[in-house]
């Protein structure tokens, strides 16, 4: 379960070092699309046949950074719409 959460802060910081510009994400958001994008990646790893869901693979980890990266586009596209309607 710990390497699991170390994963997920690792896969979810390299997403974020990926994506262009500056991201408005805690370490908490940062760890949680990290697991998100780190349990798609497993299961595609794991429905093409190359391992576990929770076992650490090259298909995996490669599935797990761009599932993050795209959860962390989502994220900050959610955010910024947000920010903009706000009122000030």
């Amino acid at each position: 379960m710990i390497g699991f959460i170390v994963a997920g802060l690792i896969i979810g910081a390299l997403a974020r070092l990926i994506m262009p510009g500056k991201q408005n994400l805690g370490l908490l958001a940062t760890l949680l699309l990290g697991l998100a994008g780190s349990v798609i990646g497993g299961t595609v790893a794991s429905l093409l046949g190359t391992g576990d869901i929770f076992e650490l693979n090259v298909l995996g980890f490669v599935v797990a950074v761009i599932a993050a990266v795209a959860l962390v586009g989502t994220a900050e596209a959610i955010s910024g719409a947000r920010r903009r309607t706000e009122p000030d």
